[in-house]
């Protein structure tokens, strides 16, 4: 009896030591906090795989690009900058971190032996020369979708998330404002949301909201497999002490507000002609000008978000080269500014209905062009009118 006893011992020991062999890796998810820049604003994620067998301590990170490279400005705005997963101590990544003062959190994946093996060999492939490079998507392939994808595709099981969502209808959008609320990026905010189109509009599902790092921590948290947590572990690994920044005196919304009151008191008091005429080519000019770069995001880019842009509506490209002849007195420009005025003022009385979110710090602009758009219009038509009875006054004498 003792010998048997003895036998199944021996075999429980070996087991257990060649379970731990197997299981040398520990793999977590770091969850990096918002930094100052705005490309940092929404945080970061990365995996951590250690290895007990050898001591290495390594940062598989999905959000690497290259910013030496000449064309990178070109590349970023245009959609064809690639990014590439990229491998470095553990150590470097924390100095870097707390270099910025922002935090970092760790959560232990719950994952068996075999599910870590096959998850770092798939790092490993990953990372080779010919494998590491994708197309950068901010909101469907991005550094951390990418970790989402590689922790799901190797669980040996069905994962099952509970809702992370703050609303069952909710977008991108909504979920991009919440950060720039956050650290008080009006400004980021309005400009964001002139570019980026309806495709951010859509409702997204739970698995697509993990597009942020944030949320990706929410889902892991709310993940089970196989009837197991995924997250085995959470841990507080740097304390971020970076200060957020207060809310600017003036946001877009009471600046632009403001502009549009003090332009309609000085219609209203019936100011010169000449200050018009040079606010109204500065106010079409910029507008127009913004109109084509949404036309270059929409149409000259690789960036799907910018696509069936509705801001195109007030932002109209046309009014670049019209600024350039509303000092002369062409009958047909009064038609351009009536299409104008029709136009603008059925999207102020539409506003909610459009199938796109557009920044309500826009509406005063909106409403500007609008005010203007129906001076020009009436003072052409009234112009018109002086010329014509001109010439029949002069055909009857």
């Amino acid at each position: 009896m003792k010998k048997v006893f003895s036998l199944i011992a021996s075999c429980l020991f070996v087991h257990f030591l060649l379970a731990q062999d197997s299981c040398r890796f520990q793999i977590s998810l770091l969850t990096c906090t918002p930094g100052e820049e705005l490309y940092s604003t929404f945080g970061h994620s990365a995996l951590r795989v250690t290895d007990s067998s050898s001591g290495a301590d390594i940062i598989y990170n999905y959000g690497t690009f290259d910013f030496d490279d000449p064309n990178f400005y070109s590349k970023f705005t245009r959609g064809k900058l690639l990014y590439f997963v990229s491998i470095e101590g553990f150590e470097n990544f924390m100095k870097a971190y707390e270099y910025e003062q922002r935090g970092i959190t760790e959560q232990v994946l719950n994952l068996s032996c075999e599910e870590k093996e096959k998850l770092v060999n798939a790092l490993q492939e990953n990372a080779k020369d010919e494998n590491k490079y994708y197309k950068y998507d901010f909101v469907v392939d991005n550094c951390t979708t990418r970790l989402r994808d590689m922790v799901f595709k190797n669980s040996d099981s069905p994962v099952v998330t509970k809702n992370i969502r703050p609303k069952i209808r909710i977008t991108f959008r909504n979920l991009i404002h919440e950060n720039l609320d956050k650290s008080y990026q009006y400004w980021s905010k309005l400009g964001i949301d002139a570019l980026l189109g309806n495709p951010v509009d859509k409702k997204i599902s739970n698995n697509e909201a993990m597009f942020l790092p944030d949320y990706l921590l929410k889902g892991f948290d709310s993940t089970k497999a196989n009837g197991k947590p995924l997250v085995s572990a959470k841990n507080e690994i740097l304390r971020g002490n970076l200060a957020i920044e207060k809310a600017p005196l003036l946001s877009p919304f009471a600046v632009f507000t403001i502009l549009f009151l003090f332009i309609a008191v000085l219609m209203f008091m019936r100011t010169s002609n000449r200050f018009f005429a040079v606010f109204d080519f500065i106010l079409f000019f910029l507008a127009g000008t913004l109109g084509i770069l949404i036309l270059f995001m929409w149409f000259g880019t690789d960036h799907p978000e910018c696509k069936n842009n509705f801001n195109i509506t007030w932002a109209f490209p046309l009014h670049f080269l019209i600024v350039f002849f509303i000092f002369q007195k062409w009958h047909w420009l009064r038609y351009y500014f009536l299409v104008s005025s029709i136009i603008l003022l059925l999207l102020l009385l539409l506003w909610k209905w459009i199938p796109q979110e557009m920044n309500n710090a826009s509406i005063p602009v909106v409403a500007l062009l609008l005010l203007r758009s129906a001076a020009r219009y009436k003072k052409f038509n009234n112009d018109h009118r002086k010329n014509t009875g001109l010439s029949e006054k002069k055909n009857f004498l």
